[in-house]
C-alpha cells in the first residue's frame, strides 16, 4: 500500500472527475508538503491522471504514459496496455513505486506495475493510503445522491481526510 496519498475517479456518463489530496508524507511520520498536486491533465488535456506512491517515480510513469498514448493516437486501453508490458519487463521501471488512475469521457482505468490494468465496473476508482475510505464514499454518494462527479470526488476526498492520517483537505480535482 502506498501511504502519503488519495486519488478518487467518478464518471457519470461522458464527465469525469479525477481529484487528489495536497499531502506529501516523509515515512510515516512527518508531513513534508501540504499542497502538491498529484492530478495532471495528459494528451493535450484530453485525458485526466492521477498518482499515488512515489513523486519521482509518478512523473516517470505519466511521462510513459504520455508517450504511449501519443504512439496509440490517444487510446487510453492500448496505452495502458503497453505501459504496463514495459513497466514490468524493464529493470529499472519494475523498481518503480506508484499506481496511476486515468480516465477521459468513455474509460476508467487503473494501472499498476504488476501489469494490471483495471477498468472498475461502476466507474468509481481510488488508489493510495486513503483509497479505500475515498471509495466507499464516493460509491455511496453516487448511488444516493445527484451530486456531479466533481462534487463527489471532492466529498469523498473530505471524507478520507478525515479518517486517513495519510491524507489533507487540500484538494485538487480536474474535470473533463
Amino acid at each position: 500500500m502506498f501511504h502519503a496519498t488519495t486519488i478518487v475517479a467518478v464518471k457519470k456518463g461522458n464527465r469525469l472527475a479525477i481529484g487528489g489530496d495536497g499531502q506529501v508524507t516523509f515515512g510515516d511520520k512527518t508531513v513534508m508538503k501540504q499542497r502538491a498536486k498529484k492530478v495532471r491533465r495528459l494528451f493535450n488535456g484530453k485525458i485526466l491522471a492521477g498518482f499515488a506512491g512515489s513523486v519521482a517515480d509518478a512523473f516517470t510513469l505519466f511521462d510513459k504514459f504520455e508517450k504511449k498514448l501519443e504512439q496509440h493516437q490517444g487510446n487510453i486501453q492500448r496505452a495502458a496496455v503497453e505501459l504496463a508490458k514495459e513497466w514490468r519487463s524493464d529493470r529499472i521501471l519494475q523498481k518503480l513505486e506508484a499506481l496511476l488512475v486515468v480516465g477521459n469521457h468513455e474509460q476508467l482505468v487503473i494501472i499498476s506495475g504488476n501489469g494490471e490494468i483495471i477498468e472498475p465496473d461502476d466507474n468509481i476508482a481510488a488508489i493510495g493510503s486513503g483509497g479505500g475510505y475515498a471509495l466507499a464514499a464516493a460509491k455511496a454518494l453516487a448511488n444516493h445522491t445527484k451530486l456531479s462527479p466533481e462534487e463527489i470526488v471532492t466529498e469523498a476526498l473530505h471524507i478520507a481526510a478525515s479518517i486517513c492520517v495519510f491524507t489533507n483537505h487540500n484538494i485538487t480535482v480536474e474535470v473533463l
